[in-house]
């Protein structure tokens, strides 16, 4: 759910969602009114924290096939989503936009160590450098990767690297 865009997330219907598995099936996008095929041509399949399943379990209705829809049934637009995503972000103080969502969640994920490949998939881009530019670091995840290579490890049966230019300039004299 924190994966799509606003036209995938507005054309969601109840059939795309598996509770049991926890997996989102992204089959359309909703572009003026019309259903047509997300935004790459293709479909995927995203997984879902336990958080978005259960307020999908509480929200669950029958008014309509779409999972966001207004009171009356009838769907949700792309206009409608923003609207409620910018209510919630003043609410809340942060940032307001669908595609700051986005760039959180690529974010997220990449300083937590998802692969870039596994986020380039989540988020449907065909090409793995749009992902790169969704994808911003904080200075602190940086500090976390270069103290990588202050941890040993874990497979040892490799043996460990200890030569330096002080070492290999020894090795030379000798």
């Amino acid at each position: 759910m924190k994966a799509g865009c606003a036209g995938e997330i507005v054309a969601l219907e109840w059939t795309d969602i598996d509770l049991e598995r926890r997996q989102i099936s992204i089959r359309h996008s909703d572009w003026r009114g019309q259903l047509t095929t997300p935004k790459n041509g293709r479909g995927r399949v995203v997984a879902m924290t336990e958080r978005v399943a259960t307020a999908l379990r509480k929200h669950r209705h029958l008014r309509s096939s779409r999972v966001l829809c207004k009171d009356d049934g009838t769907p949700l637009t792309r206009q409608g989503a923003w609207s409620r995503v910018r209510y919630a972000a003043k609410r809340a103080n942060v940032p307001t936009g669908v595609h700051i969502l986005r760039h959180t969640f690529c974010s997220h994920l990449v300083m937590r160590g998802a692969a870039m490949r596994s986020v380039q998939e989540l988020v449907g881009h065909q090409d793995l450098t749009m992902t790169q530019r969704y994808s911003h670091l904080s200075p602190a995840a940086l500090i976390d990767t270069v103290r990588l290579l202050e941890t040993r490890p874990i497979d040892s049966a490799r043996g460990d690297i200890l030569e330096t230019a002080e070492g290999r300039d020894r090795k030379l004299r000798s």
